[in-house]
């Protein structure tokens, strides 16, 4: 199962005031296990980084300059993302703004909301009482962010991988038990394993006639009320 953890950073927070992409990041998850491809671009969002949001991301209009336009990464863009679920943390507001750039070039159909994992309704569900922002979820979870100065797109989206692995509990892989009925007769492939019967010859037994009188002899320097003796036979024991 291949899916996409995606975070973005803007220039505001209303595309339909003008608000633009500035950098997209995303990782992709393979059986939610990340595999190493990345996608992650810097933008020219074709008008001024506001100060308060300079403050958050760390991007200014004079980075962004010379910086590649949507219209410029959107195919790559769209093909990394392929048909798959996208993993996003508070997805309303990145879709948001990925539809308003896609739907300025006139490139749909737009991303549909059926295809994206929301983790921070997987967060509110899970933690009710909350706070559920990526930071407090790395907090809760243990999980390393301390090189998280300001927000940024890919590494956020690593972080949240992580996260939302905590989320559906899944940090250990699953481990095949006999005494699991779910995956009883199952084989790690999926397949049908053989059930386990008897040996069809059993094992010799190791104990030596010399071990087991060493045995009662060291039980015998441990006095007349020793546990092991409940062990030895009625006529051993006497």
């Amino acid at each position: 199962m291949r899916e996409i953890v995606l975070d973005t950073e803007t220039t505001g927070l209303d595309p339909r005031k003008g608000d633009r992409l500035i950098e997209i990041g995303c990782i992709e998850l393979v059986n939610r296990i990340p595999t190493g491809r990345e996608f992650h671009r810097f933008i020219n969002p074709e008008r001024t980084v506001p100060a308060e949001a300079e403050a958050v991301h760390g991007l200014s209009t004079e980075f962004l300059l010379d910086k590649p336009l949507f219209t410029e990464v959107a195919e790559e863009f769209l093909d990394f993302i392929a048909g798959d679920m996208l993993v996003i943390h508070n997805a309303v507001f990145d879709v948001g703004f990925l539809n308003a750039e896609l739907e300025r070039l006139g490139q749909g159909p737009p991303i549909s909301m059926s295809r994206v994992v929301d983790t921070l309704q997987l967060a509110r569900r899970k933690h009710p009482a909350g706070p559920n922002s990526l930071d407090a979820l790395c907090k809760r979870y243990g999980i390393d962010n301390s090189k998280r100065i300001k927000h940024g797109a890919l590494m956020d989206s690593l972080l949240l991988a992580e996260v939302y692995v905590e989320l559906l509990g899944e940090r250990q892989a699953s481990l095949v038990l006999g005494n699991d009925r779910a995956n009883a007769g199952r084989s790690a492939r999926g397949g049908a394993a053989a059930l386990r019967g008897p040996r069809p010859v059993p094992l010799p037994v190791r104990l030596t006639e010399e071990l087991i009188a060493a045995h009662r002899a060291f039980v015998e320097t441990l006095g007349p009320k020793a546990l092991w003796k409940r062990y030895f036979a009625p006529d051993e024991a006497a």
